[in-house]
This record gives structure tokens, C-alpha cells and sequence, in this order.
């Protein structure tokens, strides 16, 4: 029997990723989130709690970890964050790999990681998909978000990599200018994937 196909989702702020994300869903791929399996590993009784508890005491309470005791750790710390990246991200791992093996007769995985790219997290998949918009329309769609300013977005952009870097290394780009077209783009892909992985 031949395994899933793996298929690392990413995109900067605003291009549309959560979107996208809901049409694979709306298909019936299965989807692995990076940001939800965090919020998991940070809450009451996830793994994350007790490791981040012993490496920076007080950083914990009843709702699990403590996000902005922690931020003032890290701020407080060069060497925090790093420190971390190295305890969570095995955790992260392993809560990814337990996934692809529970859905190991699935056709297709959809593994949804903010920081495809930047974490190396693309090395072991079978292909990536990056989603994209103009610069302009990328703009417009996250100045709308509440509380959200020209200098928080400048700040956020800077920690990701460019677009362009992102596209050129994506195995498959999706525009997502219009919702019509990023779904039929969607559903093309699924049955590409499908038919190079039958």
C-alpha cells in the first residue's frame, strides 16, 4: 500500500492560507495544523508545560503556559528563544509524525506549518504549495484585522521570508485573489497529486 503524500502548506500574513487550508478541508483531506498542535502542547495538561516549567520556572499557571510570561522571557533573554525552538519543536514533531501515521491510509496529508520554510520543515515532505496575493491585496486583507497597523504588519513581514523567496521554492503557487479561483486551483491540485500518486 503507498503512503500519503505529503503536502506542506505556507504563505506570509494575508495571502490567504486559512482559506485555503478550509478548501483542502471542504475536500476531505486531512490536515495537520502547526499553530493548533502549539495551542495544544501550551494548554492545561499538554506536553509543552511541564519541560517549558522546569527550563523557565514560573512561565506556567492553571491555563497551561503563560504566553506573556514567556514573551518577557524571551525579551528578557537572547538565548530564551533558542532554548525553546529546541525543547518544543521535538514535541511538535512528534505530534505531526503520530498524525501521518493515524491517517497512514489516507491519499493525501495536507500539513499546515506558518514557518514552512524557515524551519526546515519542508525537508521529508513530497511536495509544497504556497499561497499568494499582491503585495496590494496582502496589505489590504491584514490592515482590516482589528488592532492590526502599518508597523505591527512591517514587523511581522519582517520575521517572514519574502513572497518571492517562497514562491520560488514552492513545488505548486496558488493565487488566492479570488476565492472562486484559489477552490478550483484547490480541487486541480487534488486530482494531480492523485493522479502522480495512484
Amino acid at each position: 500500500m503507498t503512503r500519503p503524500f505529503l503536502l506542506g502548506l505556507t504563505g506570509s500574513i494575508g495571502m490567504g492560507k486559512s482559506t485555503t487550508a478550509g478548501f483542502f478541508k471542504a475536500a476531505g483531506v486531512p490536515i495537520w495544523d502547526a499553530d493548533d498542535t502549539v495551542h495544544r502542547l501550551y494548554a492545561p495538561g499538554g506536553a509543552a508545560v511541564p519541560v517549558l516549567e522546569a527550563a523557565f520556572p514560573g512561565v506556567t499557571g492553571a491555563e497551561g503556559v503563560d504566553r506573556a510570561v514567556l514573551k518577557a522571557a524571551i525579551a528578557a533573554d537572547p538565548k530564551a528563544l533558542p532554548r525553546i525552538e529546541a525543547l518544543v519543536h521535538p514535541l511538535v514533531a512528534a505530534d505531526r509524525a503520530a498524525f501521518i501515521a493515524a491517517h497512514a491510509a489516507a491519499p493525501l496529508l495536507l500539513l499546515d506549518i506558518p514557518l514552512l520554510f524557515e524551519t526546515g520543515a519542508d525537508a521529508g515532505l513530497d511536495g509544497t504549495l504556497v499561497v499568494s496575493a499582491p503585495p496590494e491585496v496582502q496589505r489590504a486583507r491584514v490592515l482590516a484585522r482589528p488592532g492590526m497597523t502599518p508597523a505591527h504588519l512591517a514587523a511581522i513581514l519582517a520575521r517572514q521570508m519574502p513572497d518571492a523567496e517562497k514562491r520560488r521554492r514552492a513545488t505548486w503557487v496558488i493565487e488566492t485573489t479570488t476565492l472562486d479561483a484559489a477552490q478550483a486551483a484547490v480541487q486541480d491540485l487534488i486530482r494531480t497529486i492523485g493522479a502522480r500518486h495512484a
